[in-house]
């Protein structure tokens, strides 16, 4: 006779079902009783909270509709992935800067820009049914350590030209919300450590009070109870290739996730990342086509995991419909929505620099030799285009394309990699072993 397959709604309890036993961890399919399986989803809820609406606060996208799409997107992503990767999909920092460049000034393309995130979206989820059947060694390949690291930094150097005209304007509050940014992440520990954007986006927001710098008109006006707000996609062709190249951080990010989900609770889950990719494309999709951000699996609530050991998928679930329960809370979106610009640009100044830094960490943490001239050439082209292309009307037209630095900066970055690296080989002059496919442990965006 063969085993039956455990329902996917089934949680064996871990221990007493109270406590996490000395020198264990709850696995992904066990659960504490519901009172604590709670708590450990509020948790989530916290962490992901900060980073997830700041990224509509600084795109413009509607607040409420974002958390919909989140909290519906991590219960998705739990059902295609059989309930055995816990993971919450909060918005993606990597899709900041595609929309910030569909819709700024003279732009405004809304539509077009959730276009780029619903096709960004089917992308992925392509990218995961291949990897379903064919294993991730061809993504290694395609994106090894130095083309991996220069993407993910290069996204953030673009950025930062963004927070220039804040930190003109609003001087003093753009800094002392970095500040407190800064100050929290090192002075606290635990859940006040992981939320220090969030604490510092409150206590800019203080600072920026009594200088008249918010209104609060937009928040006596909704509702307390509501739907969110509802938009219908449109497809650019130029605006969606500015979003291809947050394809390669997603996948980054979610193959990331799954090798720290195996070495955390010392099991491997490699099986399972076609089925990851697909969860989060369909997530994504799912958001782009509706008014929501892009998403992706979340370090923050990785950290919440491993100060608890709880990896239960059951506290992802009440996480997700936490999510969805405040999206219909018109009236909150708009507390949001008040944030004054000059927080957002010292959030900002934190939050690209993070993502530039990053990528240098897949450089350490894959040993990459920049004294191989095909290391240094990719990344060092790569980043210059991205920076030299930031903002505004700084972009190219190529063939009828308009290309902006993260796309263009990408696309250079994987061309200079593989025609080095394939003339070296054929010349055989260039030593090549530095820098074989050997998947990067990516930074998370989000």
């Amino acid at each position: 006779m063969s085993k039956k397959s455990k329902p996917v709604f089934s949680w064996t309890v871990h221990g007493d079902g109270r406590t996490v036993s000395p020198n264990t961890a709850v696995a992904p399919d066990e659960r504490l009783h519901w009172p604590q399986t709670i708590g450990i989803g509020v948790q989530h809820v916290m962490a992901m909270f900060g980073a997830t609406v700041l990224v509509p606060a600084l795109t413009g996208f509607p607040v409420t509709t974002t958390l919909l799409f989140s909290g519906l997107g991590t219960i998705i992503f739990l059902l295609v992935t059989g309930n055995r990767i816990p993971s919450y999909l909060g918005s993606s920092f990597a899709f900041i800067a595609p929309v910030s460049a569909a819709m700024g000034p003279g732009r405004d393309n809304f539509g077009a820009a959730l276009g780029g995130v619903l096709v960004t979206g089917f992308a992925l989820f392509l990218v995961g049914v291949i990897v379903n059947r064919t294993g991730t060694g061809w993504i290694h390949a395609l994106m090894p350590p130095a083309v991996m690291g220069t993407i993910v930094a290069l996204i953030g150097l673009n950025l930062a030209g963004s927070t220039v005209p804040k930190m003109k304007e609003y001087t003093l509050t753009t800094f002392s919300t970095m500040a407190a940014v800064v100050i929290c992440s090192v002075l606290f520990r635990g859940m006040l450590g992981r939320l220090s954007i969030l604490l510092g986006i409150v206590i800019g927001y203080l600072v920026a009070l009594p200088q008249g710098e918010i209104d609060f008109a937009p928040v006596k006006e909704a509702a307390w109870v509501g739907l969110p707000a509802f938009h219908t996609p449109t497809f650019d062709l130029h605006v969606i290739l500015l979003f291809l190249p947050v394809l390669f951080v997603l996948i980054a990010e979610n193959v990331g996730h799954v090798r720290t989900v195996g070495v955390m609770t010392g099991k491997s889950y490699d099986h399972l990342n076609g089925k990851t990719l697909m969860g989060d494309g369909i997530a994504t999709m799912l958001a782009g086509s509706a008014g929501g951000s892009g998403t992706t699996t979340y370090a923050e609530n990785i950290g919440v995991m491993a100060s608890s050991r709880v990896y239960s998928t059951a506290a992802y679930w009440i996480a997700g419909f936490v999510a969805i329960v405040l999206s219909f809370m018109p009236k909150f979106g708009a507390v949001i929505a008040t944030i004054p610009p000059g927080v957002l640009g010292g959030a900002g100044i934190v939050l690209y620099g993070m993502i530039g830094i990053m990528g240098a960490r897949i450089w350490v943490q894959n040993q990459v030799d920049f004294g191989n001239p095909i290391n240094l050439m990719t990344a060092g082209a790569g980043l210059i285009i991205a920076i030299a292309l930031n903002g505004g009307d700084n972009v190219l037209m190529i063939a009828g394309l308009t290309l902006d630095g993260i796309a263009l900066g990408t696309i250079a970055t994987l061309l200079i990699y593989h025609v080095m690296r394939g003339i070296a080989l054929w010349r055989k002059t260039v030593p090549t072993h530095v820098d074989e496919p050997q998947g990067a442990q990516p930074g998370k965006l989000g």
